[in-house]
């Protein structure tokens, strides 16, 4: 995927923002109406757990109180950008008009593109083979044995 295709192109966000969804514990549950992101780096997480929406594959709003208050995207809406295999399975699915099933839509395809999508802040290459932690964490690559 070419960085300008990359869901982050379509974001604003600043490097502080960035950072902090990268380095923070976010928790992300797939739910009925969208990611609910929980952040666990906190001493009580239950009090800082947002729903950020997601259509058609960009991760457009956030309940919390930074997206609101803030130019640009929070760090839970970037969060879930990173994410590359939850940000396909929320764009992937949907309920149904009687609201009680899930459907996904061509699931091989998109189980397939997510691990080969490269994440925008992939350092793999610097690393001597070694795979960077965006490239784990999304499940591009795996942890090498030794």
């Amino acid at each position: 995927m070419s960085s300008e295709n990359h869901v982050l192109s379509h974001l604003r966000y600043s490097k502080r923002v960035a950072k902090r969804a990268q380095y923070e514990a976010l928790e992300c549950s797939l739910t009925a109406r969208g990611v609910l992101v929980r952040n666990t780096s906190h001493a009580n997480p239950v009090d800082h757990e947002y729903l950020v929406t997601v259509r058609d594959g960009i991760p457009i709003a956030c309940e919390c109180p930074a997206d609101d208050r803030y130019d640009g995207a929070c760090k839970h809406r970037v969060g879930v950008a990173i994410r590359t295999p939850l940000l396909q399975a929320a764009t992937d699915h949907s309920l149904v008009a009687d609201g009680g099933t899930q459907i996904e839509k061509d699931a091989e395809t998109h189980i397939e593109d997510s691990y080969t999508d490269q994440p925008a802040d992939c350092d793999c290459d610097g690393l001597g083979g070694f795979p960077c932690w965006p490239c784990v964490r999304s499940g591009r690559r795996d942890l090498l044995e030794e």
